[in-house]
């Protein structure tokens, strides 16, 4: 097991503070100031554009107050937002293999395992990235979890979203989530037929990318995110 520092951060994150988060962290796992740390956060409602998307997947409804923005994971466009539980890995890859294919099947081990603490079987099918549920009575197979990712000198940034309890609605209806046509998303709480908050699922989702990584999750120390975190993270920490 390698140290590693959680940070979990509390309400709704704007898009552009956790990505400024990252690119911090980043650049202090890079230069081993700190050693590889994992964020969890909620998104306040935002669609995000990966490299390859192409404009014929945005097909917002006039009206909607969401935000849209340009990043450099891979993958095309998706859809964040309350209700979604987002990983943010910053792992330095040389501790972990420098294959970026087995980090992405590595991810999605993590949420399998994060599901399985909730009775669900996550799956994956050859060719699409992500995790799904696999077909159950009249319904076929559904994405849960959407994952993207981003490597620079072999340092991680962007990551996954696992939809706890979001209306998937957007994915379908505001853009072609993943460059999906006819894909079905869900939610965890639509396939458990219960409530299930974010909150409940972030101790699970922590331990199991600790079990694939072999890491062993502390809390980020204010003496060592001085400096790296954005000061709207810095308030939000002092005010939670």
């Amino acid at each position: 097991m390698t140290g590693a520092y959680l940070l979990d951060l509390p309400g709704l994150v704007p898009y552009g503070e956790a990505w400024a988060l990252q690119r911090s962290l980043a650049g202090a796992v890079s230069q081993r100031a700190i050693p590889d740390t994992v964020i969890l956060l909620e998104h306040e409602p935002v669609v995000t554009l990966g490299r390859r998307t192409d404009e014929a997947e945005l097909h917002l409804p006039e009206g909607i107050d969401v935000e849209v923005v340009e990043t450099n994971r891979g993958g095309k466009s998706t859809y964040h937002g309350p209700g979604q539980l987002v990983c943010y890995p910053i792992l330095d890859l040389n501790r972990h293999g420098r294959d970026l294919k087995k980090y992405v099947r590595d991810l999605e081990e993590a949420v399998i395992r994060t599901l399985a603490s909730f009775s669900l079987e996550g799956t994956r099918y050859d060719g699409l990235t992500g995790v799904w549920l696999p077909p159950s009575g009249r319904a076929g197979p559904r994405k849960i979890a959407s994952i993207g990712v981003h490597a620079s000198r072999w340092v991680t940034t962007h990551g996954y979203a696992l939809n706890v309890d979001l209306d998937p609605e957007p994915f379908t209806r505001w853009i072609t989530a993943c460059g999906l046509e006819d894909a079905e998303f869900t939610s965890m709480d639509a396939e458990l037929d219960r409530q299930v908050t974010v909150d409940e699922v972030r101790p699970a989702a922590a331990a199991a990318i600790a079990e694939v990584f072999g890491l062993e999750l502390a809390a980020l120390p204010a003496e060592d995110g001085a400096g790296l975190w954005p000061q709207p993270v810095h308030e939000r920490l002092a005010a939670h």
